[in-house]
């Protein structure tokens, strides 16, 4: 009987072909990653060995990390759930701004991308006009609803990379808590006096205070006057 090599070289051409790489395939790969470890596991490193590439391959669609998070979000917004189209203009907000809330929070790590990435592509428009148009029909200003979907969209995702971060800490709350009780009442009175009330009402009670503190803090508050030529706009100030 003729003895079998110990080693018999192979064809590439026996592999199993590679799907074809592409920004939908490497967006994908990073919110996998993303959801096996958050964002210790991901990196452009780590999606090319996944897909079999170098690292290089991937700057023909993305140019870099940071353009892959604002990719990555964009994608997660897709699943945010449509309003009810019967609901009352400002429902269909809260509606929307729930789903925000919750997507953000699905995924170890995408918190804190929303919290430092601006998104970009069709879902973010989409989930920026349901707001717009919740605002409109409400009534509120055009110039207010346009600045006010900002303040939204911040109290939700300042909320979601809280409670993302938290989750890591274990008991925030208990601590502070426990920190404040113990203040010397002399140095801290306001803190002594409203000590059960600043600790009082579960998370979603006082999400639901937030919105609707701010829903009618945007409604009934007036821009400030337009900057002077000398004086700095959004863009240059960051404000």
């Amino acid at each position: 009987m003729a003895e079998t090599p110990a080693h018999v070289p192979k064809s590439r051409r026996d592999r199993p072909a590679k799907a074809p790489l592409s920004r939908e395939a490497i967006v994908q790969t990073g919110l996998d990653l993303l959801d096996g470890g958050g964002l210790a596991n991901l990196s452009l490193r780590k999606i090319a060995t996944v897909l079999d590439t170098g690292s290089a391959s991937l700057y023909v669609y993305v140019q870099n990390l940071h353009h892959l998070h604002a990719l990555m979000l964009d994608k997660a917004l897709g699943e945010i759930a449509a309003p009810v189209t019967d609901q009352a203009p400002l429902e269909r907000v809260k509606w929307v701004l729930e789903s925000y809330l919750r997507i953000l929070l699905a995924r170890k790590g995408l918190a804190q991308i929303a919290a430092t990435t601006m998104p970009e592509g069709e879902n973010w428009m989409r989930l920026n006009e349901i707001l717009l148009d919740g605002l409109l029909e409400a009534g509120v200003l055009p110039e207010r609803a346009a600045w006010g979907i900002d303040l939204l969209l911040l109290q939700m995702t300042a909320t979601a990379a809280e409670k993302s971060a938290w989750g890591e800490q274990g008991d925030v709350i208990g601590r502070t808590e426990r920190t404040y009780a113990v203040a010397a009442e002399e140095a801290y009175p306001r803190l002594h006096q409203l000590h059960d009330l600043i600790f009082d009402g579960p998370g979603p009670r006082r999400l639901a205070w937030f919105v609707e503190a701010l829903l009618g803090g945007i409604a009934h508050t007036p821009l400030p006057a337009k900057p002077t030529a000398k004086e700095p706009g959004r863009a240059a100030s960051q404000a």
